[in-house]
């Protein structure tokens, strides 16, 4: 199999398991791995070069995209739709111990969520904080 075929596959990869992470570095990382293929297609020996061609892509594009997406979400107008979910209720359906993660369902959504207490099923909650994919709940009553 060819070099540069080999490359493709792991662009693909990549760029699946970034569409469940929604964290974008992985996307530069396929980006990358996009650009050792191209590489590795106009020189199939250069194995080397196709590796430096691929983690300087990668590499840059991670340091320099960060002020952009910086600026974009400090930009009048933008909505993120990650931090709605904070100050919202929700009910445990997944027991929560501290350390370990439970579920939480928030109108019509599950997540997996944390908290510095143990809640058992049923219990109301209140969202005070959200990583990307895991929120942190605090018992309903505690705050409010």
């Amino acid at each position: 199999m060819s070099m540069w075929v080999l490359w493709l596959i792991a662009a693909g990869v990549l760029f699946v398991v970034e569409m469940f992470t929604f964290t974008f570095y992985l996307l530069w990382l396929s980006l990358g791995a996009l650009a050792a293929g191209l590489v590795a297609l106009v020189l199939p020996d250069a194995w080397l070069l196709q590796v430096v061609a691929g983690s300087l892509l990668a590499l840059a594009l991670t340091f320099f995209t960060k002020p952009l997406s910086e600026r974009l979400r400090n930009a009048r107008g933008f909505k993120d739709t990650g931090t709605e979910i904070i100050g919202r209720q929700g009910l445990v359906v997944e027991p929560i111990e501290p350390g370990r993660y439970g579920q939480v369902k928030i109108g019509g959504d599950t997540w997996s969520a944390t908290s510095t207490v143990a809640l058992g099923k049923g219990q109301q909650v209140i969202v005070v904080r959200r990583s990307t994919t895991i929120i942190e709940v605090e018992r309903w009553g505690d705050m409010y």
